[in-house]
């Protein structure tokens, strides 16, 4: 079940006047509750099977993946006059620009990168989607600062295509 899913799942239990829903699927259990005054209080519970259980089940993983979450498109900044291309970020999450606290960052300002490069991380309930750029060209700002919350649609670099 992907985030999207889960996301429409919870919207849906919200407008249904339901007070509770319990969906067990495979190594995923999720819990809906809402109040029935207006739905003013909803609270979502995701369980995931324990870490030992998927290292058991896949040796050579040290963390949960999924496969590359797509770039947001990219869109023009909203200064006319400027030349630099805007990458927002596709999905809600934790922002990071290591793929491990021991490991590089994926670009830095100043950077060239190519359409494909992955540019950065962002964690959604505890799964790890790898952004990818969907132009090619510079660096020039980092917008966002490591391990923050990101929104969906939140500027996250400037790149300049030239």
């Amino acid at each position: 079940m992907d985030l999207k899913e889960i996301q429409s799942l919870i919207k849906f239990v919200a407008n249904s006047g339901v007070a509770e829903v319990k969906l067990e699927m495979d190594d995923v259990k999720i819990t809906i509750r809402t109040t029935l005054e207006g739905n003013a209080h909803e609270t979502t519970y995701v369980q995931m099977p324990p870490q030992n259980m998927l290292q058991q089940a896949a040796p050579q993983a040290q963390m949960p993946q999924v496969p590359a979450a797509p770039a947001a498109p990219a869109a023009p900044v909203a200064d006319e006059s400027s030349k630099y291309i805007t990458i927002k970020s596709p999905i809600i999450g934790t922002f990071y620009r290591k793929p491990a606290p021991d490991k590089p960052t994926f670009v830095e300002v100043g950077g060239s990168i190519k359409k494909g490069d992955v540019l950065c991380v962002i964690e959604a309930m505890k799964l790890f989607n790898e952004i990818e750029s969907e132009v090619s060209g510079k660096i020039v700002k980092i917008l966002v600062d490591d391990m923050s919350p990101v929104e969906f649609d939140q500027p996250l670099f400037l790149v300049d295509p030239s």
